[in-house]
């Protein structure tokens, strides 16, 4: 884990935003078919009007490309400087085991609290993490 430093957590991040890119387009294609929609009204998606589960996954991924490039600044500024230590690459996976649960919550149950408090406990993670990396790198 340590030898790869924070390349390892920001790819983990990146391959599961493209598992949600596969899931949302996996549940959306078939519902709009089913509800005989005009790719083109995809144009505004908020007026598409899908069922939850067929749109849940679509809002998910749009949430990874959000929040999640904050942390893969901040990883990839700690690698590259050399602010790596196993306590803040645990922390950068804390972030993206957080991120993927908040996902799976979003994509199926999709219980709104619930939510809340994962992405509360994620930001938290990625808070720690930029403080941890600028003590480091003003420690030096």
């Amino acid at each position: 884990m340590y030898s790869f430093g924070f390349i390892a957590p920001v790819l983990a991040l990146v391959a599961w935003s493209l598992v949600m890119w596969l899931w949302m387009y996996a549940t959306r294609i078939p519902a709009m078919q089913k509800a005989k929609l005009d790719p083109q009204e995809a144009v505004r998606t908020r007026t598409l009007n899908l069922p939850g589960p067929a749109q849940w996954p679509a809002d998910n991924y749009n949430h990874l490309m959000e929040q999640p490039t904050i942390f893969y600044a901040t990883a990839l500024a700690a690698h590259v400087s050399g602010a790596i230590d196993t306590i803040s690459i645990g922390i950068a996976w804390l972030y993206v085991a957080l991120r993927v649960v908040h996902s799976l919550v979003q994509a199926t149950v999709n219980v709104v609290m619930l939510r809340f408090l994962i992405f509360t406990a994620s930001t938290f993670a990625l808070g720690a993490l930029l403080v941890r990396t600028v003590l480091i790198l003003t420690a030096e």
